[in-house]
């Protein structure tokens, strides 16, 4: 299927003419075009027709908390408000540890927990505008303490718990973050890489031992025990930075979109029709807080709209998975296509041990979500799972199968009230149903990114088409106003659900004394969307061989993330590069899977 992918002006192609192929990019027409009718009873959006002609922003901040002047807190409305709306007595956090001890949280208790983390964070010096990152695995000192910045007006800085010291100085030392807090097994990574981050003042340590701490360190116990429960949050302006993520591209480090306070408009509303959470809801977010579905529908989101909130420090397994849904009985379950993927591969006898009988309402976010996952879901789960498409940038879910729709399986829905997505032609204007062309939405959705931190180069090609936000995915939208995603426009890898620089990789690669030249790509894969493939050419006086590869794959692990090293490389004598020495991605990708290579003219050897 040939994308509309060229800089110049195409028309893209019909569906219809190229839906032949199966595998986890392409879909037959036939499977894209299967329904399943299946959807919660009495869902919160009704109708989704007559509300999405008749929606409007303005209307919708009639359910969040405003001050004066139209000023704003996101962490009032996700947590403080609930102090006087009758459910302070209510579990805000299930916390489920690595050795299965479970702690609740009251949003009481996260009230005044994050009151104290706030005030602690003062009498430090923190102020408005001021970064502090969160660099901790899934536990509740995690989301009490992204409360309690935003409470304070200073910037959270939620941090992937696996990222290796490459990838967590990179984000550090963009941001000029003054504060890191992180744990005992952590702090190593931070101690290792000190040194390049000038701003950082202040580390504290969740549960760490104050004798082993050093000058400017502290733990978070000593802070918070001499704290006062009593904070009044600050009143940020809606445009006010509330939180800063990290998302990788093609060229260079990761970009660090800035999100503001006005979010939590977009958060409130999708996690009440997308998530569909009601008032006696147990739901679990799977996703790390250090990804953005982690901060908004892990804390943001599911808070604001008053609902218990589940969090697991364990890795996966899908049995223990099945226990903790049983055990907590959730309610509404939220997870990547690569997660349902491994329970399905886990097999059915395994769901079978356990009841699931609480469960009423599966999504699932980050990648495609493949049909034939779908339809498994509705034989081992008897629920429909309900795929949506957003973005790290778009800060909020665009277009979703929403609950009062039929599910077409392997699409992504349609865009929610409030937005108008489009697929347009590179001149930006609307292609055909059934036409391919680029993924667009018209600006102006309450959670979309305000800038890129220190980068407005790279905010500006967000919008290189004028009147539309540029997502950088190719698509296509049927008949019934459903999008299909087809693929990504540049080279971002997503593997798992986590989109991974190639540029990031083959930096990585190069620092390995045996590596002179390194070109990664995204080799597709059944289980994980894509996996990463990197191809090498080695240094004089060193050989190829099984050893030599593991220890290039160890080094790369260990200084991005566990999720952002090659699970193949192949040795070569060369790679393809333009006459100016860029290595042409491209063609290492047609030539791992047997594609076209198209115009070779800019090859430095023609």
């Amino acid at each position: 299927m040939k994308l509309v992918d060229s800089p110049g002006k195409s028309k893209g192609k019909k569906v219809a003419d190229a839906a032949s192929q199966d595998d986890e990019h392409h879909i037959p027409l036939g499977a894209r075009q299967e329904i399943i009718k299946k959807f919660p009873i009495d869902p919160n959006l009704k109708n989704y027709e007559d509300t999405y002609a008749s929606f409007n922003w303005e209307d919708a901040k009639k359910e969040l908390t405003y001050f004066a002047e139209g000023k704003l807190n996101a962490a009032y409305n996700a947590v403080d408000r609930h102090m006087n709306d009758g459910r302070r007595n209510k579990v805000a956090l299930y916390a489920i540890s690595n050795d299965n001890k479970l702690e609740k949280f009251t949003f009481q208790e996260i009230y005044e927990a994050s009151n104290r983390m706030a005030n602690a964070l003062r009498e430090l010096g923190v102020r408005k505008g001021d970064r502090v990152f969160v660099f901790l695995p899934r536990v509740a000192e995690l989301y009490i303490c992204t409360v309690a910045i935003a409470k304070l007006g200073a910037i959270a800085g939620p941090l992937f718990s696996a990222f290796g010291p490459d990838a967590l100085r990179d984000r550090l030392k963009d941001s000029g973050a003054t504060v890191v807090i992180t744990n005992p097994a952590l702090k190593p990574k931070l101690d290792g890489i000190k040194h390049d981050l000038t701003d950082l003042q202040y580390t504290i340590v969740v549960n760490g031992d104050k004798k082993s701490l050093k000058a400017q360190e502290y733990t978070y116990e000593e802070l918070v025990e001499k704290a006062s429960t009593k904070f009044e949050c600050v009143r940020t302006d809606a445009e006010d930075p509330l939180y800063l993520l990290y998302t990788s591209g093609t060229t260079g480090k990761p970009k660090g979109v800035v999100h503001v306070h006005n979010d939590i408009l977009g958060h409130h509303m999708t996690s009440k029709w997308v998530l569909d959470l009601k008032e006696d809801d147990v739901y679990w977010c799977t996703a790390d807080p250090g990804w953005v579905t982690g901060t908004v529908y892990g804390i943001f989101g599911p808070w604001s709209n008053g609902t218990s909130v589940v969090c697991y420090e364990g890795r996966f397994d899908a049995d223990s998975w099945y226990e903790l849904v049983d055990r907590l009985k959730v309610t509404v379950w939220y997870t990547a296509p690569t997660a349902l993927r491994m329970l399905m591969k886990a097999g059915d006898d395994v769901v079978y041990r356990h009841s699931l009988e609480s469960l009423r309402y599966i999504l699932s976010v980050g990648e495609p979500l493949n049909p034939e996952v779908v339809r498994w879901g509705m034989k081992v789960y008897g629920l429909p799972i309900h795929d949506n498409w957003w973005q790290t940038e778009t800060g909020m879910q665009l277009i979703a199968n929403i609950p009062c729709l039929p599910v077409k399986p392997g699409s992504m829905g349609r865009p929610l009230p409030g937005v108008y997505a489009a697929v347009v032609n590179d001149d930006g204007d609307e292609v055909e149903t059934g036409e391919l062309g680029r993924l667009v939405v018209r600006p102006g959705w309450p959670a979309q990114l305000r800038t890129v931190w220190r980068n407005k180069e790279k905010y500006d090609e967000y919008f290189k088409i004028p009147g539309w936000y540029f997502s950088g995915d190719n698509a296509w939208k049927d008949e019934d106003g459903y999008f299909w995603f087809v693929g990504r426009a540049d080279d971002v890898i997503n593997t798992a659900g986590h989109r991974v620089g190639p540029f990031e990789v083959e930096s990585a690669l190069v620092e390995h004394e045996a590596v002179a030249e390194a070109g990664v790509i995204g080799k597709p894969d059944k289980e994980r969307g894509e996996i990463i493939k990197a191809f090498i050419v080695l240094n004089n006086g060193f050989t190829s061989s099984d050893q030599l590869l593991d220890d290039i794959r160890e080094h790369t692990k260990r200084q991005l993330a566990a999720h952002a090293y090659p699970r193949e490389i192949e040795v070569k004598e060369s790679l393809p590069k333009t006459r100016s020495g860029k290595i042409m991605r491209r063609l290492l990708k047609a030539w791992e899977l047997g594609l076209p290579t198209g115009d070779t003219s800019s090859l430095e050897d023609d």
